[in-house]
């Protein structure tokens, strides 16, 4: 399934090549658990009061979280444009739905409070449920896609429709991602919340972390298959997938003995090493083909100019410890556990089981 490519990557594009995967590994770890939160949303929240304080656990880090993907993807465009234009013209139909739910979930995090009533709050907590499903889900069937190949001819020509991108490894991806984020989730509501909020974030995590683990495992072990079948097992360690499943199954204990600050370390370090376990098993390639292995995308043929990528590294080298030193402080900052508001006395709650 992966080309052989008789040049190496050289220096520059091996750091663009990892950025790019760094970028994409903080991005699903940070914005995995405000997908989480908004899928558990529904459930977490048994009324109006329940759900703005589950809302208010990621109000002030969701916006900050999704700069990581404007940088994955700004990087991605300016370090390997063929590949990002492949990706953009085979995937539009995916992306488009990615993007139309994320601008809808922000708008929806935006509006939620701007008016009193039921349906009103209604619909936007549906927005909100729906801009974290989605793109939950189809971020794990497109890197699925990634690996897996997509029907790719010469010269980049994409050969196929959107219905060649939601196969079985694809949608086993898109399933691993969407319980694994919804779990991470419900670790992260167990460490800043309280009361009911804590308690029932215990018990969905308590019930999903066997189930996540099952499906995580079984598209680890698909992927190793496939790569095995391949003859190319990248640069994939042995242990790494071993290791994030092991560290996977300790979830639900973690959980069970209330380490809630062990148990969201737990599901994050589990994300790190599927999305690294991935991009290692992609190399030398960015974007695979299932029609022919010569016909693959590789990190060399895909790469800018040699000039770009060495301004392209100064300006990272020189901006990037801002915006992490900008974060980190954020996080510090909202650190304490958020607490269900007071009803109001002139405008009391309905319940919306």
């Amino acid at each position: 399934m992966l080309a052989t490519v008789s040049t190496s990557p050289s220096g520059l594009q091996l750091i663009w090549f990892t950025l790019i995967g760094v970028l994409w590994v903080g991005y699903f770890f940070l914005e995995g658990f405000d997908f989480g939160v908004g899928i558990l949303l529904p459930w977490i929240g048994h009324d109006d009061l329940d759900r703005r304080t589950v809302i208010n656990t990621i109000g002030h880090v969701w916006d900050g979280n999704e700069v990581w993907l404007l940088t994955a993807g700004g990087a991605t465009f300016a370090a390997f444009p063929l590949w990002y234009a492949t990706v953009f013209s085979g995937f539009y139909l995916a992306l488009f739905l990615i993007l139309a739910a994320l601008i809808f979930r922000g708008v929806a995090f935006e509006y939620r409070h701007s008016r009193e009533g039921a349906r009103w709050t209604r619909w936007w907590d549906r927005a909100i449920f729906w801009g974290s499903f989605l793109p939950a889900l189809l971020w794990g069937v497109a890197f699925a896609d990634f690996l897996h190949g997509v029907p790719l001819g010469a010269n980049a020509t994409w050969t196929g429709t959107f219905f060649d991108l939601v196969k079985p490894y694809a949608l086993l991806g898109g399933l691993s991602s969407l319980s694994l984020f919804t779990l991470h989730g419900a670790t992260y509501l167990g460490l800043k919340s309280e009361g009911d909020i804590r308690h029932r974030a215990h018990q969905v995590g308590s019930k999903i972390a066997p189930l996540t683990f099952v499906i995580v495992a079984a598209f680890m072990v698909w992927t190793y298959l496939s790569a095995r079948h391949a003859h190319h097992m990248g640069l994939v360690p042995p242990f790494l997938p071993v290791l994030g499943l092991m560290i996977l199954a300790s979830v639900g204990w973690l959980i069970r003995e209330r380490l809630e600050g062990w148990a969201f370390v737990a599901t994050g370090l589990t994300i790190v090493i599927v999305v690294t376990t991935l991009f290692l098993n992609l190399y030398p390639n960015v974007l695979n083909s299932s029609v022919s292995p010569a016909d693959s995308l590789t990190i060399v043929g895909t790469a800018s100019h040699p000039y770009t990528l060495k301004v392209m590294s100064w300006v990272a080298l020189i901006f990037t410890p801002f915006v992490l030193a900008y974060q980190t402080w954020s996080y510090v900052v909202f650190r304490r556990r958020v607490r269900r508001p007071e009803p109001s006395v002139t405008s009391p709650v309905e319940s919306h089981p």
